[in-house]
């Protein structure tokens, strides 16, 4: 019942695939996020934009932390790794958005569906862990300063890093090839601007419930476990920076973390608001914008976050541009 996805070719819009008695499609239609009216020409225009700022804004950080010497520290490893994840993540979804909506098209193969579900996936609980591995750096250096450089050696942060990409991959996978055994043979249309699982299955012709409902519970758990560790984290951080004497101390503690849990905020926010909430709730106009938020807003405002709030990464792009003959002082970590 189920197609071989090495036998799919690119299909012209109408083809189908026969298999037995079922009519299988071999593409789908992404209806997207926009139509061509004047005012979604003005939002796509910012949309644009935005993946532009998210780009550059990213590939800077990366650089910033790659060449300034004050700025290699296990944060700003973290940091670094969070901007190359964005910059794949948002990169993932809006050139294929993007390119769909300037053609006035959205047809995409089964397999190239399947590969953006897996890219999308993986990238996603990426960050659910590699948020939760910088909460427990920030709370390891406001904590327990006199060991932060033993607990965060160069060798824990790549575990915690490769442990990040192991944990999204496995996630993506499993949740990847289940979606695509499903058998489609109804509607091509899918109603969202890129192949999100949730979106996928309501074309699905077999009943998809337990799986609906195994995904819900595999989701809650990618989500509430990191974010788990970051309140616990954060917690024990709010504690020690109540207890430090050194009012300096106290405020560079809280804008770092500040920092931190700013992005914390919108991407678990909108993340939990996809995939945590009953099916009965979810409407599609809804799951679009929530997707692009998290999808497209989040990407280009991590660095500006961490830009404007954090005085070492400011320091680092002064030195960069040319304005400062030195960069700033190192901070926590």
């Amino acid at each position: 019942l189920f197609p071989d996805l090495n036998t799919l070719a690119q299909p012209s819009e109408g083809e189908m695939v026969w298999v037995g008695n079922q009519t299988l499609i071999s593409h789908f239609i992404l209806l997207g996020l926009f139509t061509h009216s004047p005012l979604h020409l003005f939002f796509f225009s910012i949309i644009m934009v935005m993946f532009l700022g998210a780009l550059s804004g990213n590939g800077l950080m990366i650089l910033l932390i790659s060449i300034d010497s004050h700025l290699h520290s296990p944060m700003y490893f973290f940091l670094s790794w969070l901007s190359l994840m964005d910059l794949m993540l948002i990169s993932t979804i809006v050139p294929r958005m993007a390119t769909d909506f300037l053609l006035g098209h959205g047809s995409i193969s089964f397999t190239g569906c399947g590969l953006q579900i897996l890219f999308f996936l993986t990238l996603l609980g990426d960050e659910c862990f590699l948020l939760a591995f910088m909460a427990y750096d920030r709370y390891v250096a406001i904590s327990n300063p006199l060991r932060y450089s033993v607990v965060m050696s160069r060798r824990v942060c790549w575990l915690m890093v490769a442990g990040s990409w192991l944990f999204g991959l496995v996630d993506g996978l499993i949740q990847t090839i289940f979606t695509l055994r499903f058998p489609y043979c109804g509607s091509q249309k899918i109603d969202h601007f890129f192949c999100e699982v949730p979106a996928i299955l309501k074309l699905a012709c077999a009943d998809t419930s337990l799986y609906k409902t195994i995904i819900y519970v595999c989701c809650v758990l990618m989500l509430l476990l990191p974010f788990s560790v970051i309140s616990a984290s954060y917690l024990q951080i709010l504690v020690a920076v109540l207890h430090m004497r050194s009012a300096e101390g106290r405020q560079k503690a809280f804008a770092t973390c500040s920092s931190h849990m700013a992005v914390v905020s919108l991407f678990y926010g909108a993340a939990m608001i996809t995939y945590m909430r009953p099916q009965a709730y979810h409407s599609s106009k809804q799951d679009k914008v929530v997707s692009a938020f998290y999808t497209m807003i989040t990407p280009m405002l991590n660095p500006l976050i961490y830009s404007l709030r954090n005085k070492e990464v400011a320091g680092a792009l002064r030195k960069l541009l040319g304005r400062c003959p030195c960069g700033g002082q190192p901070g926590l970590g």
